[in-house]
């Protein structure tokens, strides 16, 4: 059948219009994300489940009492992969969100885990791990909750982990945070993230959650809006951190001085080489050691309490004064979090008698940030009397959460 020209003219405006509306469709339906690449839901806790959890674990601390009436929805636990970039490359990393089970509107509350040195243990790799389960439970009680891997763990174990080391670490939280606001945007049906952000650590993450509360504030107040954070017996001055450690001549956990200098030496921290530090064998061995492979303990076992056995009597008489240590003293002091006049609730806690972390590093953080112009009414400092580093996890969480708790109540 003979078609006339005006008939084809006709047809060929209608499939101009198709095409433009058919392309703007796939426009407006098809999201770009700059972090967030994949979800897995991994497991789910119901409110039930949740209740009778703390009930068992409050017989051994009674405090965790205080969090049931809080406890209010269902639970689902994800294992998202986000980019982030490290020693200047994007890689994927991986972390954990926990969201409530009931549509809502929620706050982010994002929680720095403390010293690992096993992927096997990483939240993605073993997120039914008890004191995991603490920190995942908080989603129950309104808040999507995320929990970084850090790098060096889950997703990206091929990187050596930034331990203390503060660029590739913030810089990591932070493409979380954005991350997860994608996620949101796009995959978790029924559920919207309000622009409040709240930060929970202990130990390295303690300093991790200082150092993202500043860099949130001073950095990034134009994306987040940061409410408050509380911070856990974080080592904030590491250069004090390591002249604790190395001030008596035993220290009961070497493996913390050996993840210093292994991951101050894979990421170009300073310029001396481990001969320079450690005494052999254990220069040597250094480098074998933290391959996400071993415990703290197996750790342990391969260095030494002794710590004129561990470290050069150069080393130890001179890294703070002599000249040839300056770029040890440097990198030590660049990774510690410095004190500024804050804006922000928070939240300083220690326990009294914290062998691994000496508390003074949070009175002394304490009393930087109010010289510094901090508000004493925004700032507050709690020593927990009587417990060392692993007996005040509990306690000091469970002070931290209620106090985040009141920010949170209070908006």
């Amino acid at each position: 059948m003979k078609i006339k020209p005006s008939g084809l003219k006709f047809q060929a405006i209608i499939f101009i219009i198709l095409s433009v509306i058919i392309s703007c469709s796939k426009d407006e339906s098809s999201t770009v994300n700059n972090y967030f690449v994949s979800k897995e839901l991994i497991s789910s806790f119901t409110k039930s489940y949740i209740n009778a959890m703390l009930d068992v674990a409050s017989k051994t601390a009674p405090e965790l009492n205080n969090l049931k009436s809080l406890i209010s929805s269902d639970v689902n636990i994800y294992k998202i992969v986000y980019k982030t970039t490290v020693k200047g490359e994007e890689i994927n990393v991986s972390g954990l969100v926990c969201v409530p089970s009931t549509p809502g509107d929620y706050p982010v509350l994002s929680f720095q885990n403390g010293t690992n040195t096993l992927n096997a243990s990483a939240p993605t790799e073993y997120s039914l791990n008890y004191s995991y389960q603490l920190v995942e439970y908080i989603a129950s009680m309104g808040y999507v909750v995320v929990f970084a891997d850090y790098p060096g763990f889950g997703e990206s174990v091929q990187v050596p982990h930034p331990y203390l080391v503060s660029e590739p670490t913030v810089r990591s939280l932070v493409d979380m945070l954005f991350a997860v606001r994608e996620l949101a945007n796009s995959d978790l049906k029924d559920i919207t993230i309000k622009n409040e952000y709240y930060l929970l650590g202990y130990s390295q993450g303690g300093w991790a959650t200082l150092a993202l509360h500043k860099a949130l504030e001073l950095d990034y107040s134009n994306e987040f809006n940061l409410k408050g954070s509380a911070c856990g017996a974080g080592p904030y001055n590491i250069f004090l951190l390591l002249q604790s450690m190395t001030s008596t001549a035993v220290y009961p956990m070497p493996v913390y001085i050996g993840y210093i200098l292994n991951a101050y030496i894979a990421y170009n921290q300073f310029t001396n080489p481990v001969t320079d530090i450690l005494k052999e064998p254990y220069a040597t061995r250094l480098g074998t050691l933290y391959n996400g492979m071993l415990t703290s303990d197996q750790i342990n076992s391969q260095l030494t309490t002794s710590v004129p056995g561990l470290l050069n009597s150069a080393f130890l008489s001179g890294f703070a004064t002599m000249p040839e240590y300056v770029s040890v003293k440097s990198a030590l002091e660049k990774n510690s979090v410095t004190a500024w006049h804050s804006y922000k609730p928070l939240l300083l806690i220690h326990g009294g008698k914290d062998t691994h972390v000496n508390p003074v590093s949070t009175e002394n953080m304490y009393a930087a940030m109010i010289q510094a112009g901090t508000s004493a009414d925004l700032c507050k400092k709690v020593i927990v009397p009587d417990v060392d580093h692993g007996d005040g996890l509990v306690p000091c969480m469970i002070q931290s959460i209620m106090f985040l708790q009141g920010l949170k109540t209070s908006n």
